[in-house]
């Protein structure tokens, strides 16, 4: 296998990029990609409960996406800025991938404004710890606040900078969320999933195709493509998730009684993988930084139902690994001509 990153290179025409989700989640276009045969076929999404098969489980991550993009000015020069928050850690520090004009010194002030209502005078004042060079900055509230109801009021959903879209708008807020987002954590959405709806998984169930969750809260690594020319070189940031005990007896039982576990997503496929390490049917939590690149020997997951991912990304590499990069290089190629939509709110793939 190869480990040149030039290799998972492809070339996308600007009409092939969904900026807007389909009219309806399961209305999404599905590529079949079968490993065995080789064999590509065309359907839709809503089509899932015929093409899996009774005994199989779906697994789920029910990350909920934070409204993390976040717009305010530096008090002392009143230049612009923008930042993406990420964590925050126990002693109340915030990390940020940020972006400002000019040179910005420790202890100054940032005041963010609500993002969707630029007349208000409400305000959150941030004052800057450190930054490093890779753009992460770490600053604190000038006044201590909860987290998650500071980023509600003035925060707004970070959809991916492809879409060209400025500020999410009332349809994103709905639709860059899963039906089952649970646990906020998230700076992106974990795109497979939002092709669900309850219906669908109804249908599934009423088949014998069941569903479990797991949490993997996307970060940092989704906004930073692999910059090295080899795969060797490349590091992933890590990412908390976890596997529950009900979770991990799913799985087991599933094998059992001989039905394929399903990975939606890659976040979905990367935390069992990382509980696998451990064991195969064992609960895990913590943070994980594996990298899923070709030669790898999948231990959990059997089938992946996954979109269309960005060129030279660790996305396209983990479904290169799991199907063969020669079959994906001809799946991509057939759904671009075939005018597939392609990433966060794009049509979809599942790979047998």
């Amino acid at each position: 296998m190869t480990d040149e990153l030039a290799d998972y290179d492809y070339t996308l025409p600007e009409d092939r990029i969904a900026r807007h989700p389909a009219e309806r989640r399961d209305a999404a276009r599905l590529m079949h990609v079968d490993r065995d045969s080789g064999r590509i076929s065309h359907h839709a999404v809503c089509d899932l409960p015929g093409l899996l098969r009774p005994n199989d489980r779906l697994i789920l991550n029910d990350t909920r996406v934070l409204p993390a993009r976040l717009f305010g000015v530096r008090a002392a020069t009143g230049g612009r800025w923008e930042g993406l928050y990420l964590e925050t850690d126990a002693g109340g520090e915030w990390r940020l991938l940020a972006s400002t004009r000019g040179k910005v010194r420790e202890g100054e002030v940032i005041d963010i404004h609500p993002a969707h209502d630029t007349s208000s005078h409400d305000r959150l004042h941030l004052r800057l710890i450190s930054r490093d060079d890779g753009g992460v900055w770490t600053m604190k509230p000038v006044v201590a606040c909860d987290v998650l109801a500071t980023l509600a009021r003035f925060g707004t959903l970070p959809l991916p900078p492809y879409m060209d879209r400025g500020l999410a708008d009332r349809n994103d807020f709905e639709r860059y969320q899963t039906v089952y987002a649970e646990h906020p954590g998230s700076v992106a959405a974990p795109t497979a999933g939002l092709h669900f709806t309850p219906e669908l998984l109804k249908r599934c169930a009423a088949v014998g195709i069941s569903h479990s969750f797991v949490t993997l809260h996307v970060g940092i690594g989704t906004f930073r493509p692999i910059s090295v020319s080899r795969l060797d070189d490349h590091k992933m940031h890590s990412e908390w998730c976890d596997v529950s005990a009900q979770t991990a007896a799913a799985l087991t039982a599933t094998r059992a009684a001989g039905g394929r576990v399903v990975g939606v997503g890659t976040t979905s496929t990367r935390t069992l993988e990382t509980a696998a390490r451990v064991g195969f049917g064992q609960p895990w939590r913590g943070s994980t930084d594996i990298f899923i690149r070709p030669p790898y020997e999948f231990q959990a997951v059997d089938v992946q139902l996954t979109n269309f991912h960005l060129p030279r990304s660790s996305l396209l590499v983990l479904v290169s690994a799991f199907a063969g990069r020669e079959l994906i290089r001809q799946a991509y190629d057939e759904a671009i001509r075939d005018g597939y939509r392609f990433y966060s709110y794009g049509d979809a793939m599942l790979i047998t």
